[in-house]
């Protein structure tokens, strides 16, 4: 698209731009500066436009920034020399030296592997590749990575450079299976006693036909077919339209089979199903890009069926799976129940064998003797440290990466102190990446921590709940919880959901800004956590908890709505979801309806919470601030404090 003219108006110039589907029509120029800063750029430059007053210092600037992003990005890939204590090659060349070094093969053998499982998606081509109307000539290059879930397997993948090549026109994204869709479906299957297995598909993308149109001239990878010629018929890695070109062809395949894409998650499928005494249930299958788990009473039945002549599993393995988003799953009794478990051990692990290679050759350590993520005096809002140079600044921020993963794979007892220091990523000081570190010697010394996707009910008092929809619905007559729109038919065994929430009033000592936090349980797996600091600054407690409690229930929307659409019960004889807050303001002001709002400010927080009340999704009660599961993702407490909060829900 291409902007044809501009004009000036009261909101500043425009530019008529003509968009890719065809349409045109005026946009303010700041917006597309905010939106398309690259193509505006370029754009200029192009039609000799840069030196007019609106773009003569934004374009340099524009243009600059961009060459020094490719350029860091770039820098970054070639600085890495090390995973997990051995030495990465960048070529075939240093792949070759470095097995000699270690007097084994592994390096080229992987490679060696690759470009045989690659084979399928070259068809030779002899004819003159003048005559290749509509194609693309493409290169490519190998890529090395060591693989933790499998020994630290040596992995060659041969990348094509789809960043060379024009963008296609069609879809190019594609999606993953969400991290809180697995757990609330591992508790589900645990509840329902269904049985889970996993497959991981082999050289995944080359499965699916190629999208675009291209040819490559073959390099030293291909051995002895160096030189020739090939068509490229399949989804090679690397090329732009790759991932929803698998994602497109697996769509086909599971639909083919009788499985639906959920709409609350499309990389969650399922398929209705009965067992043999009669109970209606769903089959479930969850895709992160080649990795699988199916649920059903036969999931390796469901695997086999998605097999063909492309699909192919890594050493035909079906099994209950080990390792899935970089979490290990175990199966584990909890109350006389069988149900899944997921731990960050491995990762964890590896990532503090990393750092400690990595400090070797810097000026950082490990400190040792910690007893709690952060020290317990610093407050990272007033580090007056020196700020970090560039090298410094960016091991920082890979460290706050590590971490937030890792807080991902269920590492929550770091999560309010990650949360803390992931605000200082732009301009970090040296307290900041010291305090990080402090984090990961936490870590090594506390490498084990369990989350258990429990299926059983939680133990509750219900008498605290003494809200009455009825009454509410004097005031909010309109409310009523929204059905989703094709909500498949409720199977399996109703499930409960309980979530506790706090806030920290004004924590931050320089913004005054507060902190929210809140865990929530599906039964008792715990599926969603939030340690996030508020964006505005409360005057008084009371409008911190309600903001805090604001964010709880739209996250308590989101999680009912996915149950829904994933076919799991909620069960009628729980009043919506029970919410723990230890603010008795809070609890009165959503508890008793002829409570009145003092603080006008906060009246949208206020009666989003009441309406949800009244159409009967949630529900507040008061628990004791030493009880309140939240309070560590929104303070930092003692070690003693730590363990017996998370001591209720983490093993």
């Amino acid at each position: 698209s291409g902007a044809k003219r501009k004009k000036r108006t009261t909101r500043g110039w425009e530019l008529y731009v003509r968009w890719k589907d065809g349409s045109a029509d005026w946009v303010a120029m700041k917006d597309l500066k905010d939106s398309y800063p690259v193509p505006l750029a370029d754009y200029a430059v192009a039609n000799a436009i840069q030196d007019e007053p609106a773009f003569a210092w934004w374009v340099p600037f524009t243009l600059k920034k961009r060459i020094a992003i490719i350029s860091k990005i770039k820098s970054k890939y070639w600085q890495k020399t090390h995973k997990y204590g051995l030495r990465i090659p960048k070529n075939i060349d240093q792949a070759k030296e470095i097995d000699t070094e270690n007097g084994n093969t592994m390096w080229i053998d992987s490679v060696k592997l690759e470009m045989t499982n690659n084979r399928v998606a070259f068809e030779t081509y002899e004819g003159n590749t003048d005559d290749l109307v509509g194609y693309q000539e493409i290169t490519g290059h190998i890529i090395f990575d060591v693989k933790l879930a499998e020994n630290f397997r040596r992995k060659s993948r041969f990348v094509a450079d789809g960043h060379k090549c024009e963008t296609p026109s069609f879809l190019t994204y594609s999606t993953v299976v969400s991290r809180d869709s697995v757990r609330i479906i591992l508790m589900a299957a645990a509840l329902n006693d269904l049985e889970v297995m996993g497959a991981d598909i082999q050289n995944a993308f080359l499965s699916a036909p190629n999208l675009e149109k291209h040819w490559i001239k073959a390099g030293s990878e291909f051995g002895a077919e160096q030189g020739k010629n090939f068509k490229v018929v399949r989804a090679l890695y690397g090329l732009k339209s790759a991932s929803a070109a698998f994602r497109s062809f697996m769509a086909k395949r599971l639909d083919a089979i009788g499985f639906h894409s959920c709409v609350a998650d499309p990389d969650v499928w399922l398929r209705p199903a009965v067992k043999d005494d009669g109970t209606e249930y769903y089959e479930y299958i969850m895709m992160y890009v080649d990795d699988i788990l199916a649920v059903s009473m036969d999931a390796t039945k469901i695997l086999r069926s998605i097999e063909g002549d492309t699909v192919k599993y890594k050493n035909d393995k079906i099994e209950p799976p080990g390792m899935y988003l970089g979490a290990k799953l175990q199966q584990k009794e909890m109350n006389d129940i069988q149900c899944w478990t997921i731990t960050s051990v491995d990762y964890i692990n590896a990532a503090i064998k990393t750092i400690e290679e990595g400090n070797k050759k810097k000026r950082w350590k490990l400190p040792s003797d910690v007893k709690t993520p952060m020290t317990q005096a610093y407050l990272p809002e007033l580090d007056c440290t020196p700020e970090l140079d560039a090298d410094d600044h960016q091991y920082f921020q890979e460290l706050i990466g590590m971490l937030r993963w890792a807080t991902e794979l269920g590492r929550v007892d770091v999560l309010h102190e990650t949360s803390l220091l992931s605000q200082y990523q732009a301009s970090p000081r040296e307290g900041h990446l010291e305090q990080a570190l402090h984090i990961f010697a936490f870590l090594k010394k506390k490498p084990k921590l369990t989350l258990y996707m429990d299926p059983s009910l939680p133990n509750i008092d219900y008498e605290d709940f003494t809200a009455n929809p009825e009454e509410f619905k004097e005031y909010y007559r309109d409310a009523e919880e929204e059905m989703p729109h094709r909500m498949p038919k409720p199977r399996g065994i109703p499930v409960v959901s309980t979530a506790f929430v706090d806030s920290s009033h004004a924590a931050n000592r320089v913004t005054r800004k507060s902190h929210s936090g809140h865990i929530i349980f599906i039964n008792r797996a715990p599926v969603k956590w939030l340690s996030r600091r508020q964006q505005t600054v409360e005057i008084s407690a009371f409008s911190s908890e309600f903001l805090a409690l604001k964010h709880c229930v739209e996250d308590i929307e989101y999680l009912r709505f996915k149950l829904r659409m994933f076919g799991i019960p909620i069960s009628e004889e729980r009043f919506g979801t029970n919410i723990f807050c230890d603010n008795a303001s809070v609890v009165k002001n959503t508890s008793n309806v002829d409570s009145s709002l003092n603080k006008k400010h906060s009246a949208v927080a206020y009666n989003f919470v009441r309406w949800n009340v009244a159409a009967g999704v949630c529900r507040v009660a008061w628990i004791s601030t030493h009880e309140n599961l939240a309070d560590a993702m929104t303070k930092r407490l003692s070690s003693t404090i730590r363990e017996y909060l998370f001591g209720n829900w983490t093993y």
